[in-house]
């Protein structure tokens, strides 16, 4: 299966990651072979890089909460008769994942890697709600950054 990427910059924060970058960790997502709705052939993804302003309006519209954060994921909900291999959207806030590799002490390029895995894995059903959830979302995490050679991005850096 191919993904197709739509890239959207929406902001003029430097730093950003280039589309050959986004393509890459796409890639890496072996889950995507395996789509739950079977759809072979090509997949669609929506990635669109956003200010703070812009996502604190989409955090406080779609999860009521005012406040920015550093990915939100929406999966693309057709009815059934729609043949469209759209996966959804992944909204990223560059400077909160900026603020955050910084603040962590993590390389931004790898927190940006992490941030586009973890919004994809969203797409494909996976959450962290519920802590069983989340410990296999953050495995699967783990593992797909671990083949791009990036670490474990849960464990605490000290400095």
């Amino acid at each position: 299966m191919s993904i197709k990427l739509d890239l959207q910059y929406a902001c003029d924060q430097q730093g950003v990651p280039s589309e050959q970058e986004f393509s890459e960790w796409i890639a890496a997502i072996p889950l995507l072979d395996h789509h739950q709705d079977g759809q072979q052939g090509h997949r669609e993804v929506v990635i669109r890089i956003v200010d703070a302003e812009e996502m604190q309006a989409l955090n406080q519209r779609y999860r009521q909460q005012n406040k920015t954060t550093n990915v939100l994921s929406f999966v693309a909900e057709m009815p059934d008769i729609v043949d469209d291999p759209l996966l959804g959207d992944v909204i990223i806030c560059a400077s909160v994942v900026k603020n955050e590799a910084l603040e962590q002490h993590k390389c931004i390029s790898s927190h940006w890697a992490h941030m586009v895995v973890h919004g994809i894995l969203h797409l494909l059903g996976y959450d962290h709600i519920e802590s069983a959830d989340a410990r296999i979302m953050e495995q699967l995490e783990i593992q797909i950054l671990q083949t791009l050679s990036i670490n474990n991005p849960y464990i605490e850096k000290t400095s």
